[in-house]
């Protein structure tokens, strides 16, 4: 048998609220600043210091990509914060599957409104290639949102069926 591996990076696109977060990290550094220099002066620059680097960290988790490895039948989610550090949200056998269609089919929202918690690995804005899946996943019916290419999205078809798989024309 031959192994079957393809892999995909989806960039997640910047938010509103993505700003908001950095306009508040910028207003805290200054307010630390302030502080600092008007109640402690001597520790200020370390202080200053501390949380320009704080907040240079935590911006680093605004920049995010999935990365989606399909393996002999097994779907892999990672993020990828900063492209430096990654972490699994999902993995499960595509068979597993109950249903997988376009975030918009009308047909199937019956089917997808019955899910319990939804996790969105998309970029974020629903497009052509913006597909969701049902699946019983660590106890609860989720609906997962990704965005498989064209070639992810052939490679989950090999497994699969008609029926379960409804791809957009």
């Amino acid at each position: 048998m031959n192994a079957v591996f393809k892999e995909q990076i989806v960039k997640r696109q910047p938010s509103s609220m993505d700003a908001v977060k950095r306009a508040g990290l910028v207003v805290a550094v200054l307010a630390i600043s302030v502080l600092a220099f008007s109640f402690i002066p001597p520790f200020a620059p370390v202080l200053i210091l501390a949380a320009g680097f704080g907040a240079w960290y935590f911006m680093s988790f605004l920049k995010v990509e999935y990365e989606y490895a399909f393996t002999d039948g097994e779907l892999d989610i990672d993020i990828i914060y900063n492209r430096s550090r990654r972490k699994r949200l999902f993995s499960a056998k595509v068979n597993e599957f109950d249903i997988m269609a376009h975030v918009d089919d009308k047909m199937r929202a019956g089917e997808f409104s019955g899910a319990a918690e939804t996790l969105d690995y998309s970029s974020g804005v629903v497009g052509n290639d913006t597909y969701a899946f049902l699946i019983n996943y660590k106890g609860k019916r989720t609906k997962i949102i990704i965005e498989p290419n064209a070639v992810m999205l052939k490679a989950l078809a090999t497994v699969l069926t008609r029926r379960r798989l409804h791809v957009k024309p």
